[in-house]
């Protein structure tokens, strides 16, 4: 049986050799929760958590009933020992490998700079809302700033200074308001020899977060304008 694989970043999406395997809602709820843990969960927290306004004896059927679905497919997508239930051997998903790649370009562990800012590029199940999805999609998104912002250093220090400022504008793009994004576009001008530029970068920046949060940009950033060359003063 060939393997499976569960995407669940920039949308729920089921293969199995190239082909998709088609589940209803509450199966794909049930893989996507099982699969964002990393160890086997008791049948009675998994049904409890997905059919939370549902009495227990109802949300234990539900459980079953979208077990049942998943077995429809024809891989053991996830896997029964007794009261706990895992994540199928035989299922990859996109997250886990995102992930662990992510980490690595933070730690400095990745030599590869054959990445670009696409890697990093989808937030964990964008169009959901349960409150177990948003907890994972802000840890996941905390960790993928970090990933691009840092990819945009590295790429920036090798010399590639387009492939680094798309990385920073795509850290930017998700999170405007993190000035850690914009002192990594800030810099990649600077080193590109676009003083003006990087002033409009950050005045770009001053004027949104003035706008939304009343403050001002901190002087990490405005120490980086210090020697660009301008006829305005940085403010």
């Amino acid at each position: 049986m060939a393997r499976v694989r569960l995407s669940l970043l920039g949308a729920f999406r089921l293969e199995r050799a190239g082909a998709p395997l088609r589940v209803p809602p509450s199966s794909q709820r049930l893989l996507a929760f099982v699969a964002l843990h990393e160890r086997p969960l008791r049948r009675a927290f998994v049904a409890g958590t997905l059919w939370i306004d549902s009495p227990e004896e109802r949300a234990a059927a539900n459980l079953r009933s979208a077990l049942w679905r998943l077995r429809r497919t024809g891989s053991e997508l996830v896997e029964a020992a007794g009261p706990l239930l895992a994540l199928g051997g035989d299922v990859d998903v996109d997250l886990r490998e995102s992930e662990e790649l992510a980490r690595d370009v933070v730690s400095g562990a990745c030599p590869d700079l054959a990445l670009d800012a696409a890697a990093f590029a989808s937030d964990l199940l964008p169009d959901w809302y349960d409150d177990w999805v948003l907890l994972e999609r802000e840890r996941y998104r905390q960790l993928r700033l970090r990933a691009l912002e840092r990819l945009c250093e590295r790429l920036a220090d090798a010399g590639r200074l387009d492939e680094a400022l798309a990385s920073g504008l795509a850290a930017a793009a998700a999170e405007p308001l993190r000035e850690s994004a914009h002192r990594a576009i800030v810099r990649v001008h600077l080193a590109n020899g676009n003083s003006g530029e990087a002033l409009r970068q950050y005045r770009l920046y001053a004027a949104l977060l003035r706008a939304q949060l009343g403050l001002e940009p901190s002087p990490l950033i405005r120490e980086l304008l210090a020697g660009a060359e301008s006829r305005e003063p940085v403010r």
